[in-house]
């Protein structure tokens, strides 16, 4: 159990490595003989490698206001106050400014997750180590307190975008993963919540089709829906997790990370695949099929989870193919890409 345990968590470092794509600029060598204890371990690795990689680029620097008493003239002059450095005879000006600064809001939420990682009792000594050099960096900045960062408030430019992945780590560590204790110290949750895992099983699939497969153009397209009248307004919209294309082939994959994959009908005591989520990739298909020709076909790929029934079927429904397949995040990682790069080659091939 614990290898199987070490495994699925090493797996989540290759999932975000994925979504957050400047960890996949390099192999995974560096990491394949550690052992991560828990999720906290992972995000410090990250953090540690995203930010180290930033720092060598450059932190970024914003003007920031300030004042000081001065030889020379900087900026504009405050007569107030510059009056009373003469009356106590200061040969000075007193003045107002503004000053490139890594003191800004970015950096700041930056620090506070180093910090708190540091503090946690969860996290590893070397990890801890690496850390703590790392935020030496950052002496000019200050922390924030964490449940006062205003997060959908950030917002990013020409000048801050490689900043993206970073804040998503740290908003990962502060928001979804780190908790107070009574005593002030930092606690790691055993795992992330369903709804993030969810979020970040589909941007990962997503990710390595962009990765390896950039020919068959994975995105995570808009369906428009096929009317012969006008589009109603009231229509809801309908969107892809992934849509790969081959060619005239198209497939439509809609991930799925749920605790239970398969619904239970108590009335007959029976499991079947959750209707909703048939309903919905049929729908995607056959609007997306203009064509009628059948071209398009769809995928329900859920996340394995320990229930003794796995869906793994294929249909033809309507002269399109409609198939459920289950992704083992429990294995070691190269079956997991084993299991990917087979989706892409029978549409390549089909």
């Amino acid at each position: 159990m614990i290898k199987d345990k070490s495994i699925f968590i090493k797996n989540i470092y290759y999932m975000l490595s994925y979504v957050y794509t400047d960890l996949i600029q390099k192999d995974y060598k560096d990491i394949d003989v550690e052992v991560f204890d828990n999720i906290g371990d992972i995000l410090a690795v990250i953090l540690f490698k995203i930010v180290s990689k930033q720092v060598k680029r450059g932190l970024i620097k914003e003007y920031k206001a300030e004042e000081d008493e001065l030889s020379v003239l900087t900026g504009k002059i405050n007569i107030e106050k510059s009056i009373k450095l003469k009356a106590n005879n200061k040969n000075k000006l007193y003045c107002e400014f503004d000053k490139l600064s890594m003191d800004n809001y970015l950096n700041s939420i930056i620090k506070t997750a180093m910090y708190v990682l540091v503090l946690s009792k969860d996290i590893s000594s070397q990890n801890k180590k690496n850390l703590k050099k790392l935020v030496l960096l950052f002496s000019n900045v200050n922390t924030l307190e964490v449940n006062e960062i205003r997060w959908n408030d950030i917002k990013y430019n020409r000048h801050n975008a490689n900043y993206s992945g970073i804040i998503n780590i740290c908003y990962l560590i502060l928001n979804d993963l780190l908790m107070t204790t009574e005593d002030g110290e930092y606690k790691v949750a055993e795992f992330l919540s369903e709804k993030k895992m969810c979020s970040i099983y589909e941007k990962f699939v997503l990710s390595y089709y962009q990765k390896h497969y950039p020919s068959l153009r994975p995105r995570a397209s808009k369906i428009k829906w096929n009317l012969d009248n006008e589009l109603d307004k009231f229509l809801p919209e309908m969107k892809s997790d992934i849509t790969l294309t081959s060619g005239e082939n198209i497939l439509i994959i809609d991930t799925k990370y749920y605790s239970q994959s398969m619904q239970t009908i108590e009335l007959y005591n029976s499991k079947t695949i959750h209707s909703n989520n048939l309903y919905q990739i049929f729908t995607y298909v056959k609007n997306k099929d203009i064509n009628k020709n059948g071209k398009v076909s769809g995928m329900l790929l859920y996340a394995k989870t320990n229930e003794d029934i796995i869906p793994n079927s294929e249909y033809i429904m309507s002269g399109n193919k409609i198939m459920v397949r289950t992704l083992d995040l429990n294995k070691d990682f190269k079956f997991i890409a084993q299991s990917l790069n087979k989706i892409a080659s029978d549409l390549i091939n089909s």
